[in-house]
């Protein structure tokens, strides 16, 4: 054999496994890096001492969430509204009245109920949410969302978000804490999580600091929900 073609030979084969070996590390380090990222929601409030006692535990903790508020239940708690505002948290709309015969008899009538919400956040903090969520959720037993409410809301420059992990304590607040504790945890690389802060949640609030713990021994940076976030909703087939 000719000794030049076996050195030759060699020396391409052991440049190909290198390569081969570096593309195996950049593909590690590549997933390895990958951002893993949790948005801690709670819906209906403000509610008196459960908000506050979510707050506290948010501040202690040092993670941000984003509230989804009820226009209706914002009289008289505006201080609740100014903390969380002032501590980092996102605001966002959650109707005036959550009640589904108001808010989905048409969609001129879920817009006024979104517009009247942002407009009484606004007097408190001027500051105008422009992100919401659908009371039930986009698609509930009541109503299914459709693409002309989809246009209505962004041609108001309004940003729609559902979940795709639910702890499960709006439908069944008065649960034991540890269902919400199971209910919460997910592996997803971009959680969107449900919660509520509403007058009946006092079991979120026991739940609340082991799925903070659990998300932050994954590995999760905990953010707020802003208008560059992408949308969380789908259709459905009436």
């Amino acid at each position: 054999m000719n000794f030049k073609f076996f050195k030759k030979s060699i020396s391409l084969l052991l440049i190909m496994v290198i390569i081969i070996d570096y593309e195996k590390l950049t593909t590690i380090n590549v997933y390895a890096g990958e951002q893993k990222i949790i948005y801690l929601t709670f819906d209906d409030g403000p509610a008196g001492k459960v908000t506050k006692d979510i707050l506290d535990i948010l501040k202690k903790d040092s993670v941000p969430a984003t509230f989804f508020l009820i226009g209706d239940q914002i009289k008289d708690q505006e201080n609740l509204i100014k903390r969380m505002y002032d501590e980092g948290h996102a605001l966002g709309l959650h109707s005036m009245s959550h009640k589904k015969n108001r808010l989905y008899c048409s969609n001129e009538s879920f817009l006024k109920e979104m517009l009247d919400t942002q407009e009484t956040i606004n007097s408190i903090v001027g500051f105008k949410p422009t992100i919401l969520r659908f009371p039930f959720g986009c698609n509930n037993n009541y109503y299914k969302i459709s693409q002309s409410m989809v246009d209505l809301l962004h041609e108001n420059n309004l940003r729609i978000y559902d979940w795709n992990t639910d702890s499960g304590d709006g439908a069944h607040p008065s649960a034991n804490a540890s269902l919400f504790i199971k209910n919460s945890k997910s592996n997803k690389n971009s959680v969107l999580l449900l919660m509520h802060c509403a007058y009946m949640s006092k079991n979120s609030v026991k739940a609340l600091p082991e799925i903070i713990k659990y998300y932050k021994n994954n590995g999760y940076d905990f953010k707020t929900i802003d208008e560059t976030t992408p949308e969380e909703f789908h259709f459905m087939k009436r």
